[in-house]
């Protein structure tokens, strides 16, 4: 059975040495000194070692079941749900008014990825609560909040979002739920929604649904849709829960992965339900979580690749095979292990480079939220904005392929259920499809979010590249191996960019052919920062005469290969974008 330890020292260097949250003018940051992170990341991971990672496969094998109306999750699901419910791990970063802890929402990335990584599926129950939570905060009324947030900050009461329905995803505009306003002020939700991530389940007393819908009369496609507020069980003036909603599961899907997630197919029968918002505002309501939940999917995209990479190199240092071709390693054994051959070693720093710029990439979009939330930030605002589809996008793909390479290191083993590799490249397929397909973050990104307030934030992020590199350009040590490569993959994107100013208003389709190679682009680009400040964050430790020496050499060499092996991809991205619309619009529909 594969197995789960917390990287919290990986954790601790990003958020103390390289981000240096601890110096940060944002609200709360100043209580995050390193004694107390180091404390908070070292139970976390305590969780996921021993309460989270040990159900993961049972979730995996048994999954959940739907048994007369109620959707039953696996063995042990219930008991680890409750440790992170009790350990008041489900409001770390929750308003106190409500229960929660409040602290900022970097500490709770951080500890969401050890969560995450250790069982997807079972950390999705909390995850989405946080989300309808976060909607509920921002949008609700007093009432509505006293109402429904206390108990959703300690996952007494769970939540989800309801927005794909079987004729539309993408497309909210389609969508027939309907809201049929009563005189109380309540409305009669009526319709079907499907793919409703722990739609129903066992494991807490309520679950409030937000579910998108249209108010009869409305305007017509996305302007017409509301937001809200549907309960499993219609709570009782008093807050306690009272009769049953008409809100039922039809359905489980089979799924690829995550099976101890209950994926449901809603039937909304004249459910009781209550707006979020304003009547018609719908989308804007729900789109308030949408950086925080995109980035939450990317950082799923990477903890399934740390998870699938930290059994890979245990494989890799156990399992005999072949001799070394520069001289035997193991002359006591019948063979060498696999760690020694060139290619495992590509694929383990191709893993090990990725997981590693993703997760400080990941911790700065964090921080970025926090200084809008905490400090009304909106140059921040803007740059997490223009960063989310490429945080989800390229950082969910990236993060399957590298599950499927740790688990092609394990040969034919790999392919064996008993060995459990699989699991973790079937879980992290679906972070690439939903909160937004990949190939939408693309088009969104591109058609979008370079364009946003004047191109001002994409025009900010070359600055903030720019003054890096000037600023770090005397350290020799730096320059040759970080500085210059990541000078030449900014003018990658630069160019890119520019591509598209010249020929998107012309010919759309020039620039949306590019745009998934436009986003790995800049995926890249943004890797290659985030490694160039790790590796001046190494070196200044090392020149402190820091006595892990060890550890930050191989920060180092890790980002010296991303810079070397990695980050050249820009050239070939910028090669397909400049060839156009052509190649991929040339050939007839009916040649398909």
């Amino acid at each position: 059975m594969p197995v789960y330890n917390g990287p919290t020292k990986d954790l601790h260097f990003v958020l103390h040495e390289t981000l240096k949250i601890q110096d940060s003018d944002v609200p709360g940051y100043d209580e995050l000194d390193a004694d107390f992170t180091s404390a908070i990341l070292e139970e976390a991971g305590k969780i996921a070692r021993d309460v989270l990672a040990p159900v993961n496969a049972t979730g995996d094998n048994e999954g959940c079941h739907l048994e007369n109306g109620v959707v039953r999750t696996p063995k042990g699901f219930q008991e680890a749900f409750d440790t992170l419910r009790e350990g008041g791990w489900t409001g770390l970063d929750c308003d106190p008014e409500y229960g929660g802890q409040g602290m900022p929402y970097v500490l709770a990335t951080a500890v969401g990825e050890m969560h995450s990584g250790a069982n997807m599926a079972l950390n999705m129950y909390p995850g989405l609560t946080h989300g309808a939570y976060s909607a509920i905060h921002a949008h609700g009324s007093d009432e509505q909040k006293a109402t429904y947030l206390p108990k959703m900050v300690t996952c007494e009461w769970t939540g989800t979002m309801n927005l794909t329905e079987p004729h539309c995803g993408t497309d909210l505009g389609l969508l027939r739920t309907k809201a049929e306003p009563q005189g109380d002020g309540s409305y009669k939700i009526s319709g079907q929604k499907i793919f409703i991530s722990a739609g129903e389940h066992d494991m807490s007393e309520n679950i409030i649904h937000l579910v998108l819908a249209k108010i009869p009369g409305g305007p017509d496609g996305v302007k017409g849709i509301s937001l809200f507020i549907v309960p499993k069980f219609l709570v009782s003036e008093d807050g306690s829960v009272g009769a049953r909603n008409g809100v039922t599961c039809g359905k489980i899907e089979e799924k690829m992965g995550i099976h101890g997630n209950s994926t449901c197919v809603m039937n909304y029968d004249e459910a009781t339900g209550y707006l979020l918002g304003q009547e018609h505002k719908g989308l804007r309501a729900m789109f308030t979580m949408m950086n925080e939940a995109r980035l939450g999917v990317g950082l799923q995209g990477y903890a399934q690749a740390e998870a699938a990479y930290q059994n890979a190199v245990i494989y890799a240092k156990d399992r005999l095979q072949g001799r070394d071709v520069t001289g035997v390693k193991n002359p006591d054994g019948p063979a060498d292990p696999l760690i020694v051959h060139p290619d495992v070693r590509r694929s383990l720093m191709d893993q090990k480079s990725f997981v590693e710029g993703a997760r400080a990439f990941v911790l700065w979009g964090a921080s970025l939220i926090d200084a809008h939330t905490r400090a009304e930030d909106d140059a921040a605002n803007g740059l997490i904005s223009l960063m989310t589809p490429v945080i989800k996008g390229f950082l969910t793909d990236k993060g399957f392929e590298m599950t499927v390479q740790a688990q092609q290191l394990y040969g034919g083993h790999g392919y064996i259920e008993e060995w459990g590799m699989s699991q973790f490249a079937r879980d992290a397929r679906i972070a690439m499809i939903y909160e937004g397909a990949n190939g939408v973050q693309a088009l969104d990104l591109v058609g979008r979010k370079l364009a946003q307030d004047g191109g001002k934030h994409v025009m900010a992020f070359f600055e903030m590249v720019k003054t890096f590199i000037k600023e770090n350009e005397g350290n020799e040590a730096l320059k040759a191996g970080f500085l210059d490569p990541l000078k030449a993959a900014s003018k990658d994107l630069q160019a890119a960019g520019m591509f598209f100013m010249q020929h998107g208003m012309k010919n759309p389709n020039a620039a949306l052919s590019g745009s998934t190679d436009f986003m790995h682009l800049f995926g890249h680009v943004c890797l290659g920062l985030m490694w160039s400040r790790m590796a001046k964050a190494a070196m200044e430790a090392l020149e402190g005469g820091a006595s892990d020496k060890d550890f930050y050499e191989a920060k180092i060499a890790t980002g010296r290969y991303y810079m070397a092996r990695q980050l050249p991809a820009t050239g070939m991205h910028l090669a397909r974008i400049n060839s156009g619309a052509e190649p991929v619009m040339t050939l007839e529909e009916a040649a398909f």
